[in-house]
């Protein structure tokens, strides 16, 4: 198929691999290929220090778009993979506000990155936010994120005293769109005392 369709490409059998589903939470997200399932088990093995940042797109990148994002990956090239996944179909026929997750219809697909920053921290987050940076013509305005790929770029609760609604917006926004606003008064009805809290939570009012 890839032959046929992206013959441009000129991959072959020897190019790709074949695994389950669990071999391959070790060969991505957790940059363990060729190990045992049994791996999985061992806590410690998943320290991997890393930076993420997530977008969506709505219209096709151009050519001169998509060389400069290759341009980027051949900048660096130490713990560094970008994935783009694909939108649409079912996706589309859900509405933005039956799940907190608001990114269907119109999005063709999400720009997941991630580098590697155990080895040179400051080279691996100035790559990563200049690629951002970068991307800014091609992607949804305003920005949106997927709530999985923790940005704390993005702002952070405050570690003494109280999140107000304006500074959580900022991150909450852009991972929920309109439905922040009725997941910040869940959270007010259920957890007042912000109990249940991380860097990005939800606060209460």
């Amino acid at each position: 198929m890839m032959q046929e369709r992206f013959p441009e490409l000129n991959l072959g059998k020897q190019d790709c691999s074949e695994v389950g589903y669990t071999q391959s939470a070790l060969d991505f997200p957790l940059d363990l290929p060729n190990r045992p399932l049994e791996v999985l088990l061992e806590r410690s093995t998943f320290k991997l220090p890393k930076k993420v940042k997530s977008v969506h797109v709505t219209r096709p990148i151009s050519k001169q778009g998509l060389q400069g994002m290759w341009d980027f990956l051949r900048k660096y090239e130490t713990g560094t993979y970008i994935v783009l996944t694909s939108f649409g179909g079912r996706m589309d026929e859900i509405s933005e506000s039956a799940i907190p997750y608001p990114h269907r219809p119109g999005v063709l697909y999400m720009i997941f990155w991630r580098v590697r920053t155990s080895e040179d921290p400051a080279a691996a987050f100035s790559w990563i936010r200049d690629f951002y940076s970068y991307m800014a013509p091609y992607v949804v305005s305003p920005r949106t994120a997927y709530a999985a790929c923790t940005d704390l770029d993005l702002g952070v609760n405050n570690q003494n005293g109280v999140t107000t609604y304006a500074q959580a917006s900022k991150w909450g926004k852009m991972y929920f769109k309109n439905n922040f606003d009725r997941l910040v008064h869940i959270k007010t009805k259920v957890d007042p005392a912000n109990f249940f809290r991380h860097e990005q939570s939800i606060p209460p009012l």
